[in-house]
């Protein structure tokens, strides 16, 4: 494998695992604080209709991606609604979220643009374009360091870097602020947490607040930049994928990163080698693209040593008088 190679497989890397970063993230915040959220896709989902139609009617990206928060902040309330203020099933709640935007999503785009659930294409206007950092054409011609500052690390949508700076900054807020250290615990032993004076229901609405701005920009980014336009079911199962990198990172921010960009890589030599053909063995292109999905199964299947949740966890919470 060429160095040139390597370099473009990496950037599609990047590319393809930034929502499911995204998307890792905004299931941490929501499980760490005790609450199982199997509709991250749906969430996804629903930003990603949203922010493409709303860039394509204003020609504007940001507008679209306000919208996209949005539609995601709504869902993740319902959610909230439903395991937190009135105690229900955390998984039921979620694939309900996820049916209900895979159908709504379809139903709207179909009346608003006639194409099948879908959305026109997006102008460059309505679109996060690709952001060339500074001095990144100069080192271009620098051997290898510069190859990768121009190629690898510039060249991104803005939502990329988000992505990225969000890694650090979520492992601040979890582990260096009293906010939490409270979510940690609520996680954990929320009647601790509520006997010391501290609401358990709102640290837990808080969080699926998180959650909701987070899955808001993993949708928006796959219609807004890493597509130029939404399509029917676009997520494509990556909320189900972020889960599981969730459990592979064994909760923690860092390792999500790790995880997710994993997954990014099993996805772009998918589409970089269709079929592989090692001679005495031909590796068929439907293996490559049902690739990541595979490895999403051996991983929630355990073998990737104990992964131990919060312990509260999918229970809700009754206060006890």
């Amino acid at each position: 494998m060429s160095f040139e190679t390597l370099i473009s497989i990496l950037d599609s890397t990047i590319r393809l695992g930034t929502p499911l970063l995204l998307a890792c993230l905004a299931g941490l915040f929501s499980e760490r604080s005790g609450i199982f959220d199997i509709g991250l896709e749906g969430k996804m989902l629903v930003a990603a209709f949203l922010s493409a139609a709303v860039a394509y009617l204003t020609h504007n990206a940001w507008l679209g991606l306000l919208a996209g928060i949005a539609g995601s902040l709504v869902f993740s309330m319902i959610h909230g609604l439903a395991s937190i203020t009135f105690r229900g099933n955390q998984l039921i709640s979620g694939v309900a979220i996820n049916m209900l935007a895979s159908g709504i999503t379809v139903l709207v785009g179909q009346n608003w643009f006639h194409l099948g659930g879908g959305t026109p294409a997006l102008s460059d206007s309505a679109r996060f374009n690709d952001i060339t950092l500074p001095l990144a054409k100069t080192l271009s011609g620098v051997p290898y360091l510069g190859r990768i500052y121009d190629q690898l690390i510039s060249g991104h949508s803005i939502l990329v870097y988000v992505a990225f700076l969000a890694v650090p900054a979520t492992w601040w807020v979890l582990f260096k602020t009293r906010f939490g250290l409270r979510l940690r615990a609520v996680g954990e032993n929320p009647s601790a947490v509520d006997t010391a004076g501290v609401s358990v229901v709102g640290l837990r609405y808080g969080a699926l607040v998180i959650t909701g701005i987070l899955c808001g920009l993993a949708g928006s980014y796959l219609s807004t930049s890493l597509a130029a336009g939404f399509g029917k079911e676009m997520t494509a199962g990556r909320g189900y994928i972020a889960l599981a990198a969730l459990i592979f990172a064994k909760w923690r921010p860092w390792q999500a990163l790790g995880a997710t960009m994993f997954f990014g890589f099993l996805a772009a030599l998918s589409i970089r080698y269709a079929t592989i053909d090692i001679g005495f063995l031909v590796i068929p292109s439907e293996f490559m693209d049902a690739l990541p999905y595979i490895l999403t199964v051996v991983i929630l299947a355990g073998f990737v040593g104990k992964a131990i949740p919060p312990r509260a966890g999918g229970e809700p919470y009754v206060k006890e008088r």
